[in-house]
């Protein structure tokens, strides 16, 4: 699949108006694209296992949206068949009081991927720059001093982000993150879906409602992440989610293609090692059952 329609080029504006939730391409409906997706998740586990083996980079996954645009069902889906030991996700909530006594980007240096792992961050660091600017008053919560509150406070924070990441890049972490791009009209489909339907009564907040009144504002606030923190080493993907099969579908295509570009490969082992291994064999074929 060509993944450049979905990819933010580094500095470029972008109106989310631009990009259509309901785009499938080639694909009509969700049948069309299970064997496709079933491929992908044994190809992710097998790239999987060997990242893990070789043990020198980690991939760090963020995904982004509005409420109800499947963040928690692609994930289930997309790593269905990945090793849960080199897999985490960390799930970004409002912050401790613990946190709130350190810099934002803190606690999410303490959840990164080791050597090896998938990092899934589902929300992220990245609320800082968005809900944070929605409501400002919860800039009032994290005790910053008067000059870390200017109106460069934005400018200021994306040039942190970018720094962050181009150190984790540096130091073997890769990056690439995902905003799962949902209409208005969806939102507010699934939302009464959650209502009605007894069994996800649970997935439903008032508050999701009161944040949809912000819609406009979430919007903007995303494109201006997208023009400043898509870089070449920590990319942006603006992924249609009106479809969750077709997410789903873009979500793999694009992880397999990230770490296919890795090169990884099984450690080869020394001549001595491999002098061992036929001693051990001999010495279990000798044993008596």
């Amino acid at each position: 699949m060509n993944h450049a329609p979905f990819l933010v080029k580094p500095g470029k504006a972008v109106k989310l108006s631009d990009y259509n939730p309901a785009f499938t391409g080639k694909y009509k409906k969700a049948e069309d694209t299970a064997d496709k997706l079933q491929k992908s998740v044994q190809k992710m586990a097998k790239l999987q296992d060997i990242l893990y083996a070789q043990n020198t980079y980690g991939l760090l996954i963020i995904i982004q949206a509005m409420d109800a645009a499947g963040k928690d069902s692609a994930v289930k889906h997309v790593f269905s068949g990945v090793n849960p030991q080199g897999c985490s996700v960390q799930n970004f909530k409002a912050p401790s009081a613990l946190e709130l006594d350190r810099d934002y980007l803190w606690r999410a240096h303490s959840d990164m991927p080791e050597r090896g792992g998938i990092g899934i961050f589902n929300r992220s660091y990245y609320e800082e720059v968005l809900i944070a600017r929605v409501h400002p008053h919860i800039l009032d919560k994290q005790q910053l001093p008067d000059e870390a509150k200017s109106k460069h406070i934005w400018r200021d924070r994306f040039e942190q982000i970018n720094a962050f990441e181009k150190h984790l890049v540096q130091n073997g972490i890769v990056v690439v993150k995902f905003f799962l791009n949902v209409s208005k009209a969806e939102q507010k489909k699934r939302f009464l879906e959650r209502i009605e339907n007894p069994d996800k009564n649970w997935k439903f907040a008032l508050s999701d409602v009161e944040e949809r009144k912000h819609w406009n504002k979430y919007q903007s606030a995303y494109e201006d992440v997208f023009k400043h923190t898509s870089t070449k080493f920590a990319p942006w993907y603006i992924i249609p989610a009106d479809n969750k099969w077709f997410t789903r579908i873009v979500l793999s295509d694009v992880i397999n293609d990230t770490l296919e570009k890795l090169d990884l490969r099984y450690p080869e082992v020394s001549e001595e090692h491999k002098k061992a291994l036929l001693l051990a064999k001999e010495e279990l074929l000798q044993e008596k059952d």
